[in-house]
């Protein structure tokens, strides 16, 4: 059973950083990319990054770029999300995904993705 969970969340004022972990367990994690979404309040799901299962390539929202970075730890069958610069916007749930095809280069398209956390609270106050 694939399962996937989100850590690092919380609290922090406009300016300042978080990072977030996502583990994953049930499934060879360094043959598959990772997703990460966020949904505000209220608002659909939408994109934030990704990783291939390679690592080598990297995309991002442009609400993300410049100020998020998406990384892997396949040792530890981790993946991570550093967030700088948070503005109150970026206020959400943010969760982690993994795809149902190995060997891919990630997407931003959320139907592509078959395993889901359940997510971590990051609220920005300004």
């Amino acid at each position: 059973q694939v399962q996937l969970e989100e850590s690092g969340g919380g609290l922090v004022q406009a300016g300042g950083s978080l990072r977030l972990s996502c583990t994953v367990s049930g499934r060879a994690f360094g043959s598959y990319a990772v997703g990460w979404f966020r949904q505000a309040s209220g608002k659909e799901r939408e994109f934030v990054g990704s990783i291939s299962w390679s690592g080598s390539f990297k995309t991002y929202a442009d609400s993300a770029k410049g100020r998020f970075t998406i990384s892997r730890d396949d040792a530890k069958s981790m993946a991570n999300l550093q967030m700088n610069n948070l503005k109150p916007e970026d206020t959400a749930v943010y969760l982690c995904a993994h795809p149902r095809a190995a060997y891919t280069g990630g997407s931003n398209l959320a139907e592509t993705y078959a395993y889901w956390g359940r997510g971590t609270q990051v609220t920005v106050s300004s």
